[in-house]
């Protein structure tokens, strides 16, 4: 494999709201070395606004273009040597799918139904669950999302009953081969 087809070295991080993924970032990083780049996090610093404000003057679809420009820059920049923990919803367009592929190795970090109901009905902050049945919508997206996750990811880990750091340890070792192996 010649250099332009090795992948940067980035972890990516992706899953449902409420998974785990910024916390999981953040300890990999630690032990890294790397960078943590929270995509919603840098939306919000690059709009100037949260994303709950983003969704309600603006709407999902605009946001939805953010993130797949900020994937876009990612991958047009060279980004190497990061951890990039994504939005739950960056894997409904195809487009996004392809790039985070391109951007490094994906982890899917999936959580159960009951975990992720019970983290983010603690969280105000999630604009897709502003609803009358919240269980309902979180049964949906995720319905929705499960199959995209799958085809995205190099590696799915259910961190069920796993603290953050044994989370973080697996997938620093299966990083490991997969770059080694694309070396």
């Amino acid at each position: 494999m010649d250099a332009a087809e090795k992948p940067p070295e980035n972890i990516v991080l992706i899953g449902f709201m409420g998974c785990g993924k910024s916390t999981v970032g953040r300890e990999i990083g630690a032990r890294l070395g790397y960078r943590l780049v929270d995509m919603d996090r840098e939306i919000e610093h690059r709009a100037g606004r949260g994303i709950p404000a983003i969704f309600e003057h603006d709407g999902a679809e605009v946001f939805r273009d953010m993130e797949s420009r900020l994937l876009e820059s990612f991958v047009a920049d060279g980004l190497q040597r990061h951890i990039v923990s994504t939005g739950g919803g960056v894997v409904g367009r195809a487009a996004n799918r392809a790039l985070l592929r391109r951007l490094g190795y994906v982890v899917w970090i999936d959580a159960p139904f009951e975990t992720i109901l019970e983290r983010t009905s603690r969280n105000r902050n999630r604009p897709l669950l502003r609803t009358g049945d919240p269980e309902a919508r979180i049964r949906e997206l995720m319905s929705e999302r499960e199959p995209l996750y799958d085809e995205v990811a190099h590696l799915r880990i259910d961190g069920d009953g796993l603290s953050s750091a044994e989370i973080a340890t697996g997938i620093i070792e299966c990083a490991r081969y997969f770059f080694a192996d694309r070396s």
